[in-house]
């Protein structure tokens, strides 16, 4: 492996550049801790010429958000035949469409809140789903950018204008009262179950991002049967979208601790503080062994 060259992709285009720049800057410091031979590529139009220029022979994709999370950059790499991490382009494109991904969950069985989805096209006023609260968010964005949490009905109409500034498809979706968990799948298992407590009540941009505004226990304090049965879902709903390497489930417990499953990200954040490596530091697998441990599944994947 330290043979070859690695370009990590970040940066890139979308809403979500600056925590891409976070994460494949963390990637590259961990590769290049490891005597990799890595690189730093910012993702633009001149991409594919510069890997074959490069010589690139493996590429760790830390490109969150559109192109490198709906199957774009995945294509890309697929027609230049070099080996990449995580999942391809099918289950790319199905997990960064929410309303993709949860039909699908619905006909597997998998517990999803219950949504409606709305065009840019009408114009509504009133809330598809009746009660609040509710939440309204665009149906393929990340990194929760968009989102609100509806209460009452004079909060509705901002709330879909702010959500159709980021897509043309909305989804409302019944707000679950609970805890909120996430559950990392590496090597198609899942590791131990995250709970996140947003010190606001509400984990949005800011609560993911800013220090010391959420806490995180790992494990999560739940009975065993309950977490296995978390992590046996988990892993169900990143198989059903065809995930492969690594994903990231968002879920919530509702107050009788029935779990819903809300989205997967097959690009989860890569810092050493993002959830993804904190359930496998739990598991006893450090960042950098986490970054290792992705690049050799990348070319084992390919070579099949």
């Amino acid at each position: 492996m330290k043979n070859r060259r690695i370009a990590v992709l970040m940066g890139g285009p979308s809403s979500e550049r600056e925590i891409s720049l976070k994460s494949g800057n963390c990637v590259l410091k961990a590769l290049k801790a490891a005597q990799m031979n890595a690189a730093a590529f910012d993702v633009n139009r001149e991409l594919p010429s510069k890997l074959i220029k490069e010589k690139i022979d493996i590429v760790f994709i830390a490109l969150h958000g559109k192109p490198g999370e709906d199957g774009t950059i995945q294509g890309m790499l697929d027609i230049l035949d070099i080996p990449y991490t995580g999942s391809g382009v099918l289950a790319s494109s199905l997990s960064m469409d929410k309303i993709a991904s949860k039909h699908l969950f619905q006909v597997a069985g998998i517990l999803t809140p219950e949504f409606r989805i709305m065009t840019k096209d009408k114009s509504y006023i009133a809330n598809p789903l009746r009660n609040f609260p509710i939440v309204v968010k665009p149906s393929t964005e990340g990194s929760t950018i968009g989102i609100s949490i509806v209460r009452k009905k004079d909060e509705f109409k901002k709330a879909l204008e702010t959500a159709f500034h980021y897509d043309d498809n909305v989804i409302c979706e019944k707000h679950i009262d609970g805890k909120e968990i996430a559950v990392g799948i590496l090597e198609e298992k899942a590791l131990p179950v995250i709970e996140i407590i947003p010190k606001s009540g509400f984990y949005d941009f800011n609560a993911k991002y800013k220090k010391e505004s959420t806490d995180f226990v790992v494990p999560a304090k739940l009975e065993k049967e309950k977490s296995v049965n978390i992590k046996q879902i988990a892993l169900r709903a990143h198989k059903i979208l065809g995930c492969c390497g690594m994903s990231r489930v968002d879920m919530k417990l509702d107050r009788k601790l029935n779990p819903y499953v809300l989205e997967i990200n097959t690009i989860p954040g890569l810092t050493e503080t993002s959830l993804l490596p904190k359930s496998a530091q739990a598991a006893g697998i450090n960042f950098k062994e986490l970054c290792l441990k992705l690049l050799d599944m990348a070319v084992k994947k390919h070579e099949k």
